[in-house]
């Protein structure tokens, strides 16, 4: 039954628009290919992550995260490899997912595209670390023979720790050779590696790093020139596309341990340098290159830069060797140099979008000098100096200056410039107090920076932005995309900090805010229908704004249409306050106009015990049982009311004072009642109440209360 309605599923059809042989629901030795298994585990997969993701999970290196992760990561294994499927397919599958189990699980049609970017964002990430990683265990079980069973547990480690290789996908494809990995040394390798980075930062280990000694030995005893790292603005744009130029560089020394050595082994971990350099060096705001250096002549030697740093003009690559021949790195050795164009290519964005930011906010504050930057490849940081918070309007206007100058889609010039002409340019932006190179590199948006110094008068530079800057950029400012500032706040006294996500980010954070807004409308409409339906209570529509609120307070939008969004939640607040003060009001009204009838109606009676339909109001209450008294001063009552909503029952009594001394007692009447309604009760003889939660008691509170009276007023 299963094979076959998942062969007639919305799963099948989608994944099959891959290539791979349709699904013929084999299982076990008939499915010779594997492709039918490849087929349910990817469904399964995707079913598993959108629940999970949906319901708050989320990839992680520890934990249940970690789980999530391999899960998603043995999903892509199999629709990529196993059905040949494209990158990005996965996340396909998420909408038929949605359409197959939204009425049964009603979070998953909560933000759909949300848990597609978690997945795609995994996706990229993993099939960069696949390719990299299996090229390296490809070679080194190719360099081990087929008469080795046992997978060197170092090796399989390095693979990890080295390119971030999953070990169980280690396993996995070991397995498939025939062989297991040594566990033993891989868990002696792991303990080594966990006990030699106690006590590290984040930062690059001083063992490593180049110190104010390390830095003279290079100048003055062995007289090394500094690295030449222009190489690393060799890339061009075609119709938006970059390519980036790989070059030749040959190592003129490497550190380890805080010293110069001649030559490092397979997983050592050490800084390179070389005499020339396309990786960007953290500076300037701008985050590092990461990367691979390959070995000429022998691509069985590998080093993984994972940060770049720049010390005394001296271009340090820290990261770990990989060597599957056990050849190692020594000085001299020249390696083709690669930088992850994927991470490098939104850092430019972000850049650019930097400079393009600053001029928006002198537009809009008249004066808002930088502090500090952060360019990363997932967002861009800008500090500024400010006299108070931006306000939601200048926000908003700041972002769209932003965005009007990007959709331009002017060229962006830069060139190096004698600093004392480059000084002149009127409207140039610099750096409060930084210290700058002569000649300096002068970015300009859409104006040549030879027009702006052949006339530094000209106001044409106050009306685009141009500034000092040694980072790398995009070639087109429209390359930037998407511009969305996610938030405003102060970092100390007179100063503010703007956060902002560009290209992808940005148009999904544009995506995101449409649709919580468009959540926010839909239930505008659901409380104004609600007055003529009644189908929700307050408290469920109430919980509806809060759960909103919260996905609001953790959402990456632009920072003006969350203060937008938090208004109009706001208003519908609002809107259910004075509808539920109008219904209390109305609930008062009710129970004195019923109280008027009771007067009329219990004449000649000994007591009176009567439910009234004012949801256990206090208020609503009393007031009737006060309007009943002014009509009917001696007649003892009880009213008792109940709201099923918040579980609720209320009893109020009053007694007279020519009835106390019958024998009936409001505390004691009260009283007598508490225990079955699963509260307490009190009060004097004259006037007393009991509250509980025990609303299915109302029909025996009823019976027990015209006993009690009947009791005492008879005797």
């Amino acid at each position: 039954m299963f094979a076959y309605q998942f062969q007639n599923s919305s799963y099948v059809f989608l994944l099959q628009a891959s290539g791979a042989r349709p699904y013929t629901g084999k299982v076990g030795k008939d499915d010779v290919d594997g492709l039918d298994m490849a087929y349910r585990v990817v469904a399964d997969h995707a079913r598993t992550l959108t629940i999970a993701f949906s319901d708050g999970g989320r990839p992680d290196n520890v934990g249940r995260g970690y789980v999530l992760k391999r899960i998603l990561r043995r999903g892509v294994r199999y629709i990529t490899e196993k059905l040949g499927a494209s990158p990005g397919k996965f996340a396909t599958l998420i909408p038929v997912v949605v359409q197959v189990l939204g009425d049964a699980f009603p979070e998953v049609r909560k933000d759909p595209q949300m848990v597609m970017d978690i997945i795609n964002d995994e996706e990229a990430q993993f099939l960069k670390t696949l390719n990299r990683g299996r090229k390296v265990l490809e070679r080194t079980i190719n360099k081990l023979g087929d008469s080795t069973k046992v997978f060197p547990g170092k090796a399989a480690w390095l693979l990890y720790d080295t390119y971030g290789f999953p070990p169980d996908l280690t396993e996995l494809m070991v397995e498939e050779k025939g062989m297991s990995v040594d566990q033993k040394e891989y868990n002696t390798e792991k303990k080594a590696a966990q006990l030699k980075s106690q006590g590290k930062g984040s930062g690059v280990d001083d063992t490593i790093g180049l110190d104010v000694y390390a830095i003279d030995e290079l100048k003055e005893k062995r007289k090394v020139p500094p690295t030449n790292d222009l190489l690393k603005y060799n890339y061009t744009r075609d119709n938006g596309f970059y390519n980036f130029e790989s070059t030749v560089g040959t190592v003129i020394a490497i550190r380890k341990d805080k010293q110069f050595v001649e030559k490092v082994d397979n997983g050592d971990e050490c800084g390179v340098l070389l005499d020339q350099t396309c990786f960007y060096a953290e500076q300037g705001g701008q985050i590092y290159d990461e990367g691979f250096m390959e070995k000429e002549g022998n691509v069985n030697v590998e080093f993984r830069v994972t940060n770049v740093q720049v010390k005394g003009g001296y271009v340090l690559h820290v990261g770990k060797v990989s060597a599957v021949d056990g050849d190692g790195i020594k000085v001299g050795d020249k390696f083709k140099l690669m930088i992850d164009e994927i991470r490098r290519r939104p850092v430019m964005s972000n850049h650019t979008a930097t400079h393009v930011l600053n001029f928006a906010l002198r537009k809009v504050l008249g004066e808002a000098d930088q502090r500090g930057s952060l360019v990363a490849p997932d967002r861009l940081r800008f500090d500024f100096s400010a006299k108070g918070a931006m306000t939601t309007a200048q926000i908003k206007e700041a972002e769209q200056i932003a965005n009007e100058i990007i959709k331009k889609r002017e060229t962006v010039y830069d060139k190096n410039v004698p600093l004392a002409l480059a000084k002149a340019i009127q409207g140039l932006r610099a750096v409060f107090d930084e210290v700058y190179p002569d000649p300096v590199r002068v970015l300009s948006i859409g104006i040549p920076v030879e027009t702006l110094v052949e006339d530094p008068d000209n106001p044409a530079g106050t009306l685009t932005s141009v500034e000092f800057c040694g980072g790398t950029h995009v070639k087109n400012a429209g390359d930037i995309g998407q511009f969305v500032i996610s938030t405003e706040e102060a970092i100390a006294k007179g100063i503010r900090r703007i956060v902002a996500v560009t290209g992808e980010e940005g148009e999904k954070a544009v995506k995101r805010a449409a649709g919580l807004d468009s959540q926010i409308d839909k239930l505008g409409i659901t409380i104004k229908e609600n007055e003529k339906t009644g189908a929700y209570t307050k408290k469920e529509l109430t919980k509806l704004i809060v759960d909103i609120g919260n996905d609001l307070n953790i959402a990456t939008i632009s920072q003006w249409s969350k203060d937008e969004m938090r208004q109009k939640l706001a208003d519908l607040k609002k809107i259910l306050d004075d509808l539920d003060k109008a219904r209390k009001a109305a609930l008062i009204q009710k129970g004195k106009d019923e109280a008027k009838k009771l007067v009329e109606d219990s004449k000649d009676k000994p007591y009176l015990v009567v439910q009234l339909d004012v949801e256990a109001n206090n208020k609503a209450l009393d007031g009737a049982l006060k309007e009943y008294q002014k009509g009917a001063k001696e007649t003892p009552a009880m009213f008792v009311s109940v709201d099923k909503e918040n579980s609720k029952i209320l009893c109020l009594a009053q007694v007279p004072k020519s009835t106390i001394s019958k024998g009936l007692k409001a505390n004691e009447w009260v009283k007598h009642v508490s225990d079955v309604i699963g509260g307490k009760g009190g009060g004097k003889d004259g006037s007393a109440q009991a509250v509980g939660d025990k609303i299915e008691a109302i029909d025996q509170v009823l019976k027990m209360a015209t006993e009690f009276a009947n009791l005492k007023l008879k005797n």
